[in-house]
C-alpha cells in the first residue's frame, strides 16, 4: 500500500514527561490505515523552512472507530521542538502509513507466547502491538524499561498479561536493565524496540535460548520510502537494507545492530 500525504487536524497535544509529548491527530484518510509498528512522516513547518526533512514518529495508537492517530514522541531536535507548538485544531502535513511493521496475524498463526519488550520512548510503537495482540485474543507479557520515571503505563492494564517495569535509577520498579525481566526460553517470541544496546542484547539472549526475536530499529531517515537509501542497515546476507521500506521491523538474526 502506498503512502498517502494529508492535512490532519490536532485533537490533542499532552506534556507526558519531561521532553516526551502525547500528539493525537485525526487521520482523514480511510484507505490508508496503519498497523503496528508502521511510522508517519510529520511536518508542521513550512517547505522553505528549517529543518530540511520532515519527522518520522512511529505509531503509537490507531482508533479505527475514529479515524485518530497517536504519536507518543521524545523532543529531541529542532524538527521535534516545532512540532511541540502544534494546538488543538491546528493543521499540518502528514504522510503515511509507512514502512513494514509487525504482522500480527502472521506471528498469531505461529506464536502462542508473546513478550513485549521496551526501552525509553523505544516504548512507544509497543503499545499498539499489545493493542493488536490482545484484540486477536493474546494478550502478551510486557516488560518496559525507562531511564527514572515510567511513563504511559497505565494504557496495558486490559490489554497485557504481565507489565514488569525496571529503570535505570531504581526509582520505580527493578534497578537493572530490562533484559533482566524476563527469561526469552519462557516465550515462544520476544517482539523488541528501544536503544540500540538494549536491542542487541535482546537478540543476544533470545539467539542463546533459541527464542525468535523481531526487532523495530530506528535510523535517521530523509525520503521514507527506500529511494535515498539515506537509512540502510547492513544485514548478514550482506545486501543493504532501508529500514524505512524494508523496515522498520526485522527479524533479530537478520540485521547487525
Amino acid at each position: 500500500m502506498r503512502a498517502a500525504c494529508c492535512e490532519a487536524t490536532v485533537l490533542r497535544h499532552e506534556v507526558i514527561a519531561d521532553d516526551i509529548r502525547l500528539l493525537r491527530v485525526l487521520w482523514p484518510d480511510r484507505d490508508h490505515a496503519p498497523h503496528a509498528g508502521q511510522f508517519f512522516t510529520l511536518r508542521a513547518w513550512g517547505a522553505d523552512e528549517a529543518p530540511f526533512l520532515s519527522r518520522p514518529i512511529s505509531v503509537h495508537k490507531w482508533d479505527a472507530e475514529t479515524q485518530t492517530v497517536e504519536f507518543l514522541y521524545a523532543v529531541v531536535g529542532e524538527g521535534t521542538r516545532k512540532l511541540t507548538a502544534l494546538m488543538p485544531g491546528d493543521s499540518f502535513q502528514l504522510t503515511g502509513p509507512m514502512g513494514n511493521g509487525f504482522d500480527t496475524a502472521d506471528l498469531l498463526s505461529r506464536y502462542k507466547k508473546i513478550a513485549v519488550v521496551g526501552g525509553g520512548i523505544g516504548t512507544a510503537p509497543m503499545y499498539q502491538v499489545a493493542r493488536e495482540l490482545a484484540a486477536a485474543g493474546c494478550k502478551p507479557d510486557v516488560f518496559f524499561g525507562f531511564r527514572d520515571k515510567p511513563y504511559c503505563m497505565e494504557e496495558y492494564r486490559e490489554i497485557a498479561n504481565l507489565v514488569k517495569v525496571s529503570t535505570d535509577t531504581g526509582a520505580v520498579g527493578f534497578h537493572g536493565f530490562v533484559t533482566q525481566l524476563y527469561d526469552p526460553a519462557d516465550y515462544d517470541v520476544v517482539l523488541v524496540c528501544g536503544p540500540t544496546v538494549m536491542m542487541r542484547n535482546a537478540a543476544r539472549l533470545c539467539a542463546e535460548k533459541g527464542t525468535p526475536c523481531f526487532v523495530s530499529m530506528e535510523k535517521k531517515m530523509a525520503c521514507g520510502i527506500g529511494a535515498c537509501l539515506g537509512c540502510t542497515c547492513e544485514t548478514r546476507s550482506g545486501e543493504g537494507k532501508s529500514v524505512c521500506k524494508n523496515g522498520p521491523v526485522f527479524d533479530a538474526t537478520e540485521v547487525f545492530f
